[in-house]
């Protein structure tokens, strides 16, 4: 099986450590934590590719001009169908929704389709959990956001993602 990819927001260990921090918070009696190092917000998810199609994504991604912001991560919650417990953000700054355009736009010349669902950010902090109430985060992450990546997962593996390469955001 070859790697699968997804352009990602990659935490500096600043808001890993916050990430990691409300993870051991959960009152949790079930699920699998997301490994520290595995811990990101996707993007786009791309799948597996050949190498053509991963020029043309690598290609969209040197011609993406975004500018940086700050993201705030202050809600946990759960979706109770995938029973996901996450970390996310109740406000989605401009500047994240012009990234997140710009990567569906150009990747349609690359033979994607946009998701269809909307864009929810967050980081998935526990899998296989049991539903809870949402609630504010009580220390809030505070990320500063200035690149993107393309990330591959490595099924079997622990951690199981890698950053291939990353992309500044420029002011």
């Amino acid at each position: 099986m070859t790697d699968r990819l997804f352009f990602a927001l990659w935490p500096g260990e600043r808001q890993r450590e916050g990430l990691a921090r409300a993870q051991r918070e959960l009152p949790i009696d079930r699920g699998r934590k997301t490994h520290p190092e595995d811990l990101h917000i996707t993007l786009v998810f791309l799948g597996e590719l050949e190498a053509e199609r991963r020029a043309c994504v690598e290609d969209l991604a040197d011609r993406v001009r975004a500018i940086p912001f700050t993201l705030v991560l202050d809600r946990i919650g759960c979706f109770p169908r995938t029973q996901i417990l996450w970390c996310g953000a109740s406000q989605r700054p401009q500047p994240l929704l012009d990234l997140l355009g710009a990567l569906e736009t150009g990747l349609r010349d690359c033979g994607f389709r946009p998701e269809s669902r909307p864009f929810k950010p967050h980081v998935t902090l526990i899998r296989k959990a049991r539903a809870m109430p949402a609630r504010e985060l009580e220390r809030p992450v505070s990320w500063p956001v200035s690149d993107f990546s393309l990330v591959s997962a490595r099924p079997g593996e622990c951690p199981r993602y890698r950053v291939e390469r990353s992309w500044p955001l420029i002011s």
